[in-house]
């Protein structure tokens, strides 16, 4: 009778997965994706990534959380979303450490400008209700044209 733990095959020492991924065929990954399916599909992904963002940034928000801790927070949470669908579905990348170290310079960088921009139009403007969502939008919109154009001109193409 075979032993419960025959059947369960180690995995090779080479791989150690960054993250949790979603499943690449070896099909898709060798098809390059044009220009406007990229963009559709980062566009799709970059809308997904922002409900999970500015659910979590009013959520924090009504409990109680500080304006900048709660967006710090939802924009971690946002982005890496983004950057585990971008990678399989728009990009179809493998997994990569250079690019990931790419990835999270990129992310500090629009880190900086979302919570920047988020702040300072929160700060300039009025206290009325559609102050808060425009200034996400303005901050999200931002950051996502600088996420585009480094991921496919830079990140995506790093082997």
């Amino acid at each position: 009778m075979p032993e419960p733990h025959d059947h369960v095959q180690p995995l090779p020492e080479h791989h150690v997965p960054l993250a949790p991924e979603l499943p690449l065929t070896d099909s898709t990954a060798d098809e390059a994706l044009d220009l406007k399916t990229q963009l559709v599909r980062f566009v799709l992904t970059g809308g997904l990534s922002a409900i999970v963002d500015y659910g979590l940034y009013v959520l924090l928000m009504a409990l109680g959380v500080g304006r900048d801790v709660a967006k710090a927070i939802s924009f971690v949470a946002g982005t890496t979303t983004a950057y585990l669908i971008n990678r399989r579905w728009t990009f179809q990348a493998p997994p990569s450490k250079a690019r990931f170290v790419a990835v999270v310079i990129l992310y500090a960088v629009t880190f900086t400008a979302q919570v920047g921009i988020n702040g300072l139009l929160n700060d300039a403007m009025s206290d009325a209700w559609w102050v808060t969502p425009f200034a996400f939008v303005v901050a999200q919109g931002t950051a996502t044209v600088i996420n585009f154009v480094v991921q496919r001109l830079v990140i995506f193409r790093i082997r």
